[in-house]
């Protein structure tokens, strides 16, 4: 019949023996921390799930769940290394050596105390955690116990109770590894009166340590006496649940002291709690330890009626108890954190993704840029080179027409017999000849250089037309003939045309005035003949003259464009017959800046 009832039993609470009672302020911290996950997700507020985290595993390191704890630990901690939060960063390294040291993993916890040393934002927390490295990795118990004390004087120095009362615990493990039982008693002792103030949950842990000891030494009379004075607690009266839990501790005492009578007796009144307040879970630890003893001592008949009430009370036993709709809610409330952080992880892909997206098409923008850039300035250097050369291919052009007719002159000379005339006209053609090749090479020479080649270019042409023409040339006084630098060549084509096909069709004698003048930051060149004109030039060109390009003026324009493209200059010519057919008048100006 008893088996019966267990099996009953069984099958009714198989659903709710693999999870721990919680009270309902463990589900709202729970429900509060999925809201603020939520929260912090949908804002992409990376720190913001990272704070949750350490909030979430502080509830659960509190609860003496640490491997809940350090599994969020572990979370957040990710999350400030990527933030470089150095601040959260050293202190959840240090809650996460804490959790992982409850569980005994030792080797990882000594690696995070000791990266929280390193990275520790004071000197306190450096020393902290660096006396926590030598307690848990020194070999003998003496230097252990000094790395306890130092923290202890710390902590009495920050007034930090929490870690004062831990280390009070660790210090007494060290004591009962010295076999000094009364230090680690009294520091047991010392322990659960600076904890049980604020951390209640600690203060259980430590009052167990304290009672375990004394199981150990036989002393089971004080044992009792740690039970029953943590009963008297009020953060024990005022928690059913909790006050079951201690019952029943205590009833173990008394078991392994060989006082059943007293240990049913604590049994059936945790029995009677549990079923009034709701706690199905503490109910049924209750039915099977009474079994226990009913079994040893024999008495059948009160275990078959203890199961029989139990089973007759369990539908209204399940009903108050909040504590498995809690549950309920707490696995789904896990779900949808999962859920939650499932999400996070494919929000943080997609804007990795985005961003890599992005970084590489800045990347391309600027690499095709560069690409463009470089070709344009490849071109245009490619673009200035040729125009260089093109300049310096048309410097290098002579009028072919004007040194026919001066070899036609020297031969003229020689011809007549005039030797002194042909010697005088050739050195003064070679020489002209050489200033141009010299000046070839350059866009811009000396302005002395170029008045030289002018004065030089006049005098051959006077030399051959003798009765058609005069020329005067002035110069500003303003000007600076050595530093100034001008195109080279760039009048005399004006001058040839001047003379060629204005002043020879005279039938008297002409006149040819070049004049250069400073007009601000330009140069002012004026070419004025009184011959026949552009007008009557053109009607007195042969027919072959008319079909043929005039090279020598095409050959100008094109390195003033040329000139202007290349240096900026705002070179401007201006030809033009003056009035009354009196000649032609021609204006260059040259910006000097």
């Amino acid at each position: 019949m008893k088996l019966v009832f267990k099996i009953v039993l069984i099958i009714i609470l198989a659903s709710g023996n693999s999870l721990v009672a919680q009270d309902t302020t463990r589900v709202s911290k729970v429900l509060n921390s999925a809201a603020k996950l939520k929260k912090a997700v949908d804002k992409n507020d990376n720190k913001g799930v990272a704070d949750t985290y350490v909030g979430m595993a502080n509830d659960y390191y509190n609860q003496g769940n640490y491997a809940k704890s350090e599994e969020y630990l572990i979370k957040a901690k990710n999350i400030y290394q990527n933030l470089n939060d150095k601040k959260n960063l050293e202190i959840t390294t240090r809650k996460l050596a804490q959790s992982q040291e409850k569980q005994n993993k030792i080797t990882p916890a000594i690696s995070n105390y000791s990266m929280a040393a390193q990275m520790g934002y004071s000197e306190k927390s450096k020393a902290v955690n660096a006396n926590d490295v030598a307690r848990l990795s020194s070999p003998s118990p003496e230097l252990r116990a000094e790395a306890i004390q130092n923290n202890i004087s710390l902590s009495k120095k920050e007034n930090e109770q929490a870690d004062l009362a831990e280390s009070y615990s660790q210090l007494a493990e060290v004591n009962i590894q010295q076999k000094d039982v009364s230090r680690a008693e009294e520091n047991l002792n010392n322990a659960y009166k600076i904890s049980k103030k604020e951390a209640p949950q600690q203060a259980l842990a430590i009052n167990q340590k304290l009672a375990d000891l004394y199981m150990e030494n036989k002393n089971f009379d004080k044992a009792i006496e740690a039970k029953k004075t943590v009963l008297k607690e009020d953060f024990v009266k005022e928690n059913s649940q909790e006050k079951v839990n201690q019952i029943q501790e205590l009833a173990d005492i008394y078991i392994k002291k060989n006082d059943p009578e007293e240990a049913v007796s604590l049994l059936k009144n945790a029995y009677g709690i549990a079923l009034n307040k709701g706690h199905t879970m503490e109910a049924q630890r209750s039915v099977k330890k009474l079994d226990s003893l009913y079994a040893i001592s024999g008495n059948t008949d009160a275990s078959v009626q203890l199961y029989r009430d139990f089973l007759g009370k369990l539908p209204d036993l399940v009903s108050k108890d909040r504590s498995l709709v809690d549950n309920k809610i707490l696995e789904d409330t896990e779900q949808r954190i999962s859920q939650l952080e499932k999400e996070k992880e494919l929000k943080d892909e997609l804007i990795r993704k985005k961003n890599v997206f992005n970084y590489s098409l800045i990347v391309a923008l600027i690499l095709l840029t560069g690409l463009i850039f470089i070709i344009f300035r490849t071109l245009k250097k490619v673009q200035t080179k040729n125009k260089k050369i093109a300049l310096q291919s048309l410097r290098r052009e002579m009028n072919p027409h004007f040194i026919f007719n001066s070899l036609n002159s020297v031969n003229h000379f020689i011809a007549t017999n005039n030797e002194l005339e042909a010697n005088q006209y050739l050195t003064k053609f070679s020489k002209l000849m050489r200033g141009v090749m010299e000046n070839s090479t350059e866009d811009f020479i000396p302005f002395q250089q170029e008045l030289d080649l002018l004065q030089n270019y006049l005098a051959l042409e006077k030399t051959r037309f003798v009765d058609k023409f005069d020329y005067e040339i002035e110069v500003d006084e303003n000007l600076n003939l050595q530093s100034q630098q001008v195109p080279g060549m760039l009048v005399q084509p004006f001058l040839e045309n001047a003379i060629w096909h204005g002043l020879r069709y005279r039938t008297e004698k002409g006149f040819l005035k070049l004049s250069f003048e400073k007009d601000d930051q330009y140069l002012k060149i004026t070419i004025e003949d009184n011959g026949i004109g552009i007008e009557e030039s053109k009607k007195q060109k042969t027919r072959h003259q008319k079909t043929r390009e005039g090279r020598g003026m095409k050959n100008t324009l094109e390195r003033v464009q040329l000139l202007n493209d290349l240096y900026k200059k705002d070179i401007t010519c201006s030809v033009k017959d003056k009035d009354n057919n009196g000649g032609v008048l021609v204006t260059i100006r040259i910006n000097l800046a």
